[in-house]
């Protein structure tokens, strides 16, 4: 086995492990029968990201794109349902899923219709893709911003943060191998964000050991 499968199994496993972290929340909202204290929108913007980068992977004919967000999309998919299943706020959540739908209509729309097939609809939409994961990515930042001013990191999963660096950092290296930098630029801010929250667990894991369950945060 080469450098080149190595790393795409690295992707799989690691991204599909991230992907995975979701089920702690699925978990609890089965036994609560309730989705309180359960962000919804995180699951919905993965999806579209899982779904985007779906169809990246499609017209780039790379298996292990396709593969890894096919896995990410059903999982998405799952929490979305369950979600709804057991949320008071129905109507709203079936309006975001709506509206994220219209745009994603809207997008492949866009793509299909209006750019001509080859390499200027995979630039574009390779640009596009990269611009949502970066977002992801650093979206989190203000969260860490308050663990900051209140030394308190409950609030961040300590294996999602280590699946998130090592799935960051396998797709980096995928992405230097194939030269593509639509992959590389976007998942270099989980790296920096996975090793800024490895340091406030450090920091400040010690003022809150007594209390070692922390609650999954999706990105």
């Amino acid at each position: 086995m080469d450098s080149m499968q190595l790393l795409s199994w690295a992707c799989i496993v690691f991204t599909v492990g991230m992907f995975s972290t979701g089920l702690t929340d699925l978990k609890k909202m089965r036994e609560s029968k309730s989705a309180e204290d359960i962000q919804f929108l995180p699951f919905l913007t993965t999806c579209l990201n899982n779904l985007g980068w779906l169809y990246y992977g499609i017209l780039k004919t790379d298996q292990t794109i396709v593969l890894v967000n096919v896995i990410g999309a059903l999982l998405q998919i799952l929490y979305i349902i369950v979600y709804l299943y057991y949320t008071n706020q129905k109507r709203l959540v079936m309006s975001q899923t709506v509206a994220a739908g219209t745009v994603l209509t809207c997008g492949w729309f866009y793509f299909t219709k209006f750019l001509p097939e080859g390499d200027s609809r995979l630039s574009q939409l390779g640009l596009t893709c990269s611009v949502i994961t970066v977002s992801m990515y650093l979206s989190p930042l203000t969260d860490l911003v308050q663990i900051v001013r209140t030394g308190d990191v409950k609030c961040l999963s300590f294996p999602l943060t280590v699946a998130t660096f090592f799935t960051s950092t396998s797709w980096v290296l995928y992405g230097l191998q194939l030269n593509d930098y639509y992959i590389v630029v976007p998942n270099s801010p989980g790296i920096f964000t996975s090793l800024l929250r490895l340091y406030l667990f450090w920091r400040f894991a010690s003022v809150t050991q007594r209390s070692p369950a922390y609650k999954p945060m999706q990105i």
